[in-house]
């Protein structure tokens, strides 16, 4: 049998980080491949309409994305820093972000 290694310990297993937009709680889906492919398709320097709405469907759940239109009703250009701003979360970057830890 070749080498095993247990690296549990080493993961975080914590639970979905989440946005508060004007006192609303929105969970971010954050597992590796949704991060990868939403990073993915905002990787160009100015991502298209559809790449937005893409990555936007993928990191938040139905009742958040019900949330955001119906109770929010963000133009899109706030949406695409709602889109931002989720993967900065994801990705643990910090920078210029303003919120509770």
């Amino acid at each position: 049998m070749g080498k095993r290694v247990d690296i549990t310990d080493k993961l975080s297993f914590e639970g979905n980080p989440v946005l508060v937009i004007k006192g609303r709680e929105l969970e971010v889906n954050a597992d590796a491949p949704t991060m990868l492919k939403a990073m993915g398709l905002l990787s160009s320097d100015d991502p298209g309409m559809s790449e937005i709405l893409e990555a936007y469907g993928m990191l938040f759940s139905q009742s958040a994305k019900d949330e955001i239109e119906n109770k929010l009703k963000l133009t899109f250009k706030d949406l695409v820093i709602v889109v931002q701003e989720a993967i900065q979360l994801i990705a643990g970057e910090e920078e210029g972000s303003q919120g509770e830890q």
